[in-house]
């Protein structure tokens, strides 16, 4: 064989830029050696010996473009990898479905690999007690070697790592040395053949409330990265969650925050603040002589009411006449939608404590907004720290009775504590939040 087809030759450049330009890979993310490996196992397989002359059989017959990429890319998965991740969406799609007259709740995993995280997801919802008719799982995929082992359901002890494999004896039975999948699950989950880079993607598919993209990412090239990232973007609900791979939300391009503690690698979009009709940029800051919301607390059920807020102080929640005037007049002053925006740059960057300091330098001199509390609030939930994060929810439903998104924070939040009548009794406040605004 030609020392072309060796690593750093021409011939690998030229194959390593046609994988680039088909699934955007990064072949130095994968190591040296793995797509020279690939192309000499194949150039081998096909008898031939000139580098030039394998690539123009990729360039020309689809076929073996697709056998090089199925060789290429990385479909290891296994079943309930990261166990806190599935329990967060389970938590996360449990509250959105329990709201009555809600949407079933709509969930995108790609790439999908065997179909071990669909599966799961799948798994995990029905045995917290949800219907099919509440939710809607399609999973995708470029190779059609792991979207056919999705399809036969039938797994090895590869796929079973986790030490607690209680599923497996729920959903799988003993066939011939293999685990197979129960129909239940298999009719969960929709699969089929895609490329997120693929101009034509997005097309029919959406909007979805959760979108698993765990562990591409960091294959891709910078290029790819933001082509797929605006995809992916396009394709989520404004209060949906991305759930990505450990590596990947420091490497995300556009405006994202945490949407879970740091161990689960949850992320929603960015809250934005738009200015007040009639006003110039520069007069968004906290001006006294503008009305402001009037407070009102979250409606709660008949015979039931939700943690009423924390008592509120001037040196937490409200700024004095004489503070607010002071901000306006500076001109280093920052506008709500800025320290938004720079705290959730912060937030991107696993930079919490420093994003929790900016929100802190604009609760002093802006009026209080439920925007920022809820920033603070799921900033604290990344952080880890529950208690914070509860307390700024509760003052986000304090200025906005109809936050949904609040509203259903804390109903996660009171479900993970084991607190059901609390859990129960958010959401319908967050359900009657849905029906005045006419969201389905």
């Amino acid at each position: 064989m030609n020392d072309d087809s060796l690593p750093g030759g021409t011939g690998i450049a030229m194959v390593e830029a046609l994988l680039e330009q088909w699934i955007g890979l990064d072949p130095t993310a994968l190591g040296g050696s793995a797509v020279s490996r690939a192309v000499r196992l194949r150039m081998e397989t096909l008898g031939i010996d000139e580098p030039a002359a394998f690539v123009d059989r990729l360039r020309h017959d689809s076929g073996e473009r697709d056998r090089l990429i199925e060789d290429v890319v990385v479909g290891e998965s296994w079943f309930f990898r990261d166990s806190q991740v599935f329990e967060f969406v389970r938590d996360f799609t449990a509250t959105r479905a329990a709201v009555p007259g809600r949407r079933p709740v709509r969930i995108l995993c790609a790439p999908c690999a065997g179909g071990e995280e669909p599966y799961s997801v799948a798994m995990s919802l029905l045995d917290a007690g949800l219907t099919p008719g509440q939710f809607s799982i399609d999973a995708c995929d470029v190779s059609q070697r792991g979207l056919d082992r999705a399809a036969r359901g039938r797994y090895s002890a590869n796929a079973f790592r986790n030490a607690d494999l209680a599923f497996r004896d729920r959903w799988f039975r003993e066939d011939g040395g293999m685990a197979a999948l129960d129909n239940r699950v298999r009719d969960a989950v929709s699969f089929a053949r895609a490329n997120l880079l693929d101009e034509a993607f997005a097309a029919g598919r959406g909007p979805y409330d959760v979108i698993f993209c765990r562990n591409l990412l960091i294959y891709l090239t910078v290029e790819a990265r933001g082509r797929i990232e605006k995809t992916l973007a396009g394709l989520l609900r404004p209060d949906g969650i991305l759930m990505l791979g450990a590596a990947e939300p420091p490497i995300l391009k556009g405006d994202w925050i945490p949407a879970g503690t740091a161990a689960v690698f949850a992320m929603r979009r960015g809250i934005h603040a738009p200015a007040p009709a009639g006003l110039p940029t520069a007069a968004r800051v906290a001006d006294p002589t503008r009305p402001s919301r009037r407070p009102r607390a979250a409606p709660g059920p008949t015979g039931t009411s939700p943690r009423p807020p924390e008592p509120s102080s001037p040196a937490s929640v409200a700024t004095s006449a004489a503070g607010q005037e002071a901000a306006a007049a500076s001109p280093g002053a920052m506008t709500l939608e800025e320290v938004l925006r720079e705290a959730g740059s912060l937030a991107n960057a696993h930079r919490y404590a420093e994003a929790l300091a900016v929100c802190d330098r604009g609760r002093q001199v802006l009026a209080p907004t439920p925007e920022l509390f809820f920033m603070m609030g799921m900033l604290h939930q990344a952080a880890g720290d529950l208690d914070r994060a509860e307390g700024c929810f509760h003052k986000t439903v304090y200025l906005d009775g109809g936050h949904e998104e609040a509203l259903l924070s804390l109903a996660l939040l009171a479900a993970r504590r084991g607190d059901t009548r609390m859990a129960d009794a958010y959401r319908q406040s967050a359900a009657r939040a849905v029906a005045r605004k006419g969201v389905s």
